[in-house]
């Protein structure tokens, strides 16, 4: 195991090279760029504008701003914000708490959710609790992201009343309010719609994976096997069905995971959320170039990181499954 992970980290020197000329050369070659919000300002000249692309950099070759970034980059500096002329670590810093602590608790409330019904789904298949999930999840699956957030602060911020306090059930955005910053349970109540907003999707998607994964499992001779020596049902569930069922499943985490520190652009811009998200939504319009190349490339390095934990979670659930 230990030669094969080698062999993988060595493998994605390479790859996360070529990720970063591919996007560094497709942001330097989208229309507008950062000096487009000077550029149709009268009080500026044209002379202020070859000035400041050059204290930019942008004057340059492209790819002599390749190499002067790949070159920062590996001594660990992200440079500068174009926009906020603050360090892209500090930024990124600031706003990535605000992010895991998001898409932490609604990955674990999808887990928790998921794994239960998708079995109970599958083990009572077409049964009525069948049939519900499965509507359910289908409508989960169909219905726009966006479109559901906005639907959530329709009716539990501008509709429905708190009867303690005569306000808005749930806040509309926001981490805290404005004057209970740091109190524990403000800071739960503004996780509810948006963590159930994030959790819609994850949890339509892994009910009905995990569920098509037990029904082929179940059907198994060794779980027949396993019933007829006479083990609890429950046993053959968990420790036959399940963990066989949950290898395919671990491949949509491990591809879900680095959306921890990437953040949900759509939820953190819908609910006011200063993380990781609405940070690279902001920085997109503004054409931040370090910034943006920043965010994606932590998040192409997690998205290679989390695969090579997936491949090594493979082996530990199923034991025949080896990599020497």
């Amino acid at each position: 195991m230990a030669n094969y992970i080698i062999r993988r980290l060595i493998q994605a020197v390479p790859l996360l090279l070529l990720i970063s000329i591919i996007i560094f050369g497709l942001l330097r070659l989208t229309p507008g760029g950062p000096l487009a919000r000077f550029e149709n300002d009268p009080t500026i000249s044209q002379e202020d504008l070859n000035r400041i692309r050059a204290e930019m950099g942008l004057d340059d070759p492209i790819p002599v701003q390749y190499g002067r970034w790949l070159s920062a980059t590996l001594k660990g500096d992200f440079g500068e914000s174009y926009t906020a002329h603050r360090p892209v670590i500090e930024m990124i810093t600031e706003r990535l708490p605000n992010t895991l602590k998001l898409m932490s608790v609604a990955f674990a409330v999808t887990l928790l959710v998921a794994i239960p019904v998708g079995v109970i789904s599958a083990v009572k298949q077409y049964s009525w609790f069948d049939h519900l999930v499965t509507a359910v999840a289908f409508a989960g699956q169909s219905v726009p992201i966006f479109w559901f957030g906005l639907i959530l602060i329709l009716v539990f911020y501008s509709t429905l009343e708190n009867p303690t306090t005569g306000g808005p059930l749930f806040p509309a955005g926001g981490i805290n309010s404005l004057d209970m910053d740091g109190d524990f349970w403000d800071g739960v109540w503004h996780l509810v719609l948006p963590v159930t907003m994030l959790s819609l999707a994850w949890m339509s998607w892994y009910t009905r994976f995990l569920r098509g994964s037990m029904l082929e499992i179940i059907h198994q001779d060794y779980v027949r096997t396993a019933r007829a020596k006479g083990l609890v049902e429950y046993l053959v569930i968990g420790r036959h069905a399940l963990i066989n069922a949950l290898i395919p499943l671990v491949t949509l985490v491990a591809l879900d995971l680095p959306a921890l520190f990437a953040g949900a652009v759509f939820t953190e811009t819908i609910f006011s959320w200063p993380g990781m998200g609405r940070l690279f939504y902001q920085s997109a319009l503004r054409r931040d170039y370090p910034v943006l190349m920043a965010v994606i490339m932590m998040t192409a390095v997690l998205i290679i990181l989390c695969n090579l934990i997936a491949d090594m979670v493979y082996g530990y659930l199923d034991p025949r499954i080896r990599y020497e």
